[in-house]
């Protein structure tokens, strides 16, 4: 048995989530089933988030245990001979015996995509939060200065939370403009290019985990304070209170991309 790290890229608009529900499609259940034929039996897909209805995936990872001599490239070409078109695997490789794509990660990193403008592209229309008001861009990124440390984000923390603490950790929070890996994270408010249909702005999260939508949560706050609703300052009082009613919508799912995962040690054997 060898064990196997993927790494999987979805557009998860058409899908239930990651994880395999008891109607409609997921991200786990696909895999699951395009690799029993493979292995002969079925496996076990574990992924390192279980990202919700509706959000996406550049750099999700998974984990599996297989029997099946195969070679890890032609593994991935034989699953993405399989899987629908707007679900790739972008990798495959050996991992240590004990590698888990989940219990294994140190952190995730999230990017929330906005576009603030009369209308939004219909090539991005699928991956954006489209907001028509113009926002207060400098409130915003103002506002999101609290939110990075070690707090307890119970004010973030979406309904259906089984975890034992909401404490987290948010390493970097920034911010950008773009689509995909070519996100600026340079600019300046007044020396970029405008908002348009086609240039979302970018709120990136790296933390060592995430409460329930607390991504979402966050983006929904943030643009309230954009829209003008509170004042840059309230954010932190929000985070203090620890009440999510005191926190803004939870922002749209098409908006939020996994982009990585992230591990501290060598992942490969």
């Amino acid at each position: 048995m060898r064990t196997l790290k993927l790494v999987v890229q979805y557009d998860g608009t058409d899908y239930v989530g990651w994880q395999r529900q008891t109607s409609g499609t997921s991200i786990q259940g696909l895999l699951e089933d395009a690799l029993r034929p493979i292995e002969g039996s079925d496996v076990t897909v574990h992924g390192a988030g279980r990202t919700d209805a509706g959000v996406h995936a550049s750099g999700q990872v998974a984990s599996v245990r297989l029997a099946a001599a195969i070679e890890p490239a032609t593994l991935a070409r034989a699953l993405n001979a399989v899987l629908p078109l707007d679900v790739r695997v972008a990798s495959v490789e050996v991992a240590a015996e004990d590698f888990h794509a989940r219990f294994s990660a140190t952190g995730k990193v999230y990017d929330y995509q906005v576009v603030n403008a009369p209308f939004v592209s219909p090539f991005l229309r699928r991956y954006v939060w489209h907001v028509i008001p113009a926002l207060d861009v400098e409130a915003m990124i103002a506002a999101s200065a609290p939110l990075v440390g070690t707090h307890d984000f119970a004010a973030f923390q979406g309904a259906g939370s089984d975890v034992r603490s909401p404490v987290r950790t948010v390493r970097r929070l920034e911010w950008g403009c773009g689509w995909g890996q070519a996100v600026n994270r340079e600019f300046t408010i007044h020396g970029l290019t405008p908002p348009g249909p086609d240039l979302p702005l970018v709120i990136r999260i790296e933390g060592d985990g995430f409460l329930r939508h607390m991504v979402r949560n966050i983006a929904g706050t943030l643009v309230e304070v954009g829209r003008g609703r509170w004042p840059a300052a309230a954010v932190a009082d929000i985070l203090a209170s620890r009440d999510r009613a005191r926190a803004g919508t939870t922002a749209p799912a098409a908006g939020l991309v996994l982009r990585e995962v992230l591990y501290s040690h060598k992942i490969q054997t």
